[in-house]
């Protein structure tokens, strides 16, 4: 955040009647506990008030708001012990929201910024406990249980995909950071002649909104569909899909790795185009010619990778959407279990934990929209006579295993079962 920019958010905050649930200002008490206390209430009164991120300013007297200077140096403090106050406080909220301190001055005074976003899942807590601002007072949320029921409430009502994975952008900025153009391509909507009327279309279709300073914001969905560079997207980049390609059957010597940059929609084309050029391929003699027929269905792939990517679980923290290549299997691996049986994919109505994502990706045809995917994954297999495909669930993740070509005398029990019975079993070692 630059000095300039410190300024604009400290002098829109001043310009608050007065302190709100999600602002705090002091002047020098920066004590690492009460600093860890004031996250965990700020994070939740965010959610609570539907607004993206608290605030607590240093160097700002709480009764008129006039800046008189802090000595407070973030950079220097120290938490308990001599451990550094960031990390120190990340390791003692759970979750751990994001958190950043900012240091500049207004006038020739010192002031510092700490911006703490909205608790998203859960109440944020601070040391096992969870705190929540009561007028301008920290509370312990135990002892307010009609605004921890509202809390959880809000958590329920309002989606992944709703939440902002960037905050103080201007329209600028989201020309910069999003694919516009690959929005209005995949949505087949003819591009509006004013930038004004394009961001009036984002907004609608839920890219980008507006915080509570009048200012823009890029949504998770905007940033997850159409980032330019999802590691410029806030806490994104873990979400990247990735692409590793081993030696042989075994995890053991990695051949070439690639991580996804752009968002799932603009980026789609060129992860499969990607995945399938780097998967094995069979000569084929064909009217006196020569082509390479892929071992693995493209539209089987195709399938599993939209899926893959639609229905992880953006809770989990630093891990995301997996694509490993081995000489004689493929594996697609997501965060999260499925919210139906795995046993139940194929006669189950289609479920979406992700359903704004879901009907964005369904929109720009690049996922089904009546859950008929495992269908055409089965149908594939069975045309190239693969063994039967593995579905593996553990308590975080979902993978699912397509196997290279087999003699019959080759394959175990499970792999000659008919692909509309997919196996589905805990992790084997190794895999």
């Amino acid at each position: 955040m630059l000095d300039q920019e410190l300024q604009r958010i400290v002098s829109e905050l001043r310009r608050l009647p007065s302190e709100t649930t999600w602002v705090e200002f002091k002047q020098n008490n920066s004590a690492p506990e009460e600093i860890g206390e004031y996250i965990s209430a700020l994070a939740n009164a965010a959610a609570l008030e539907r607004v993206s991120a608290g605030y607590v300013v240093w160097g700002i007297e709480n009764q008129t708001h006039r800046v008189v200077g802090t000595n407070f140096q973030p950079a220097t403090k120290k938490g308990a012990g001599e451990e550094d106050l960031i990390p120190w406080l990340s390791r003692l909220l759970d979750p751990a929201p994001h958190i950043q301190f900012q240091a500049g001055e207004i006038d020739g005074l010192a002031v510092v910024l700490l911006e703490v976003a909205a608790a998203e899942h859960r109440p944020t807590q601070w040391k096992g406990e969870e705190f929540i601002r009561v007028g301008s007072y920290r509370k312990k949320l135990k002892n307010h249980p009609e605004l921890e029921k509202r809390l959880w409430l809000t958590f329920e009502s309002r989606s992944f995909e709703a939440l902002p994975a960037l905050t103080h952008v201007t329209p600028a900025d989201i020309f910069r950071l999003l694919d516009v153009d690959a929005y209005f391509s995949l949505t087949d909507i003819r591009p509006p002649s004013s930038e004004q009327e394009t961001l009036a279309q984002l907004d609608a279709a839920g890219m980008v909104g507006w915080n509570v300073s009048d200012e823009w914001t890029i949504t998770n969905l905007g940033a997850l569909l159409f980032a330019r560079n999802l590691n410029d997207s806030g806490g994104l980049s873990r979400k990247a899909p990735r692409v590793i390609h081993y030696k042989d059957r075994t995890r053991v010597h990695t051949t070439r790795e690639q991580i996804g940059e752009r968002g799932y929609a603009a980026g789609f084309q060129g992860l499969f185009t990607y995945t399938s050029n780097a998967l094995p391929a069979d000569e084929v003699i064909e009217g006196g010619l020569r082509r390479l027929e892929p071992v693995y269905p493209d539209l089987a792939v195709r399938e599993l990778i939209a899926n893959m990517l639609i229905h992880q679980d953006f809770s989990q923290k630093g891990t995301g959407p997996t694509i490993e290549i081995f000489d004689d299997r493929l594996e697609i691996t997501n965060p999260g279990v499925p919210l139906i049986d795995t046993k139940r994919f194929i006669d189950s109505p289609p479920v979406s934990r992700n359903e704004q994502l879901a009907r964005s990706m369904r929109q720009m045809r690049v996922c089904e929209e009546r859950g008929s995917g495992w269908d055409k994954i089965v149908f594939e297999i069975e045309i190239h006579q693969l063994p039967a495909p593995l579905i593996e669930t553990t308590d975080t993740h979902t993978r699912v295993v397509l196997f290279g070509p087999r003699k019959l005398t080759a394959m175990q029990r499970d792999d000659r079962l008919p692909p509309r019975l997919p196996q589905v079993r805990q992790p084997r070692a190794g895999n």
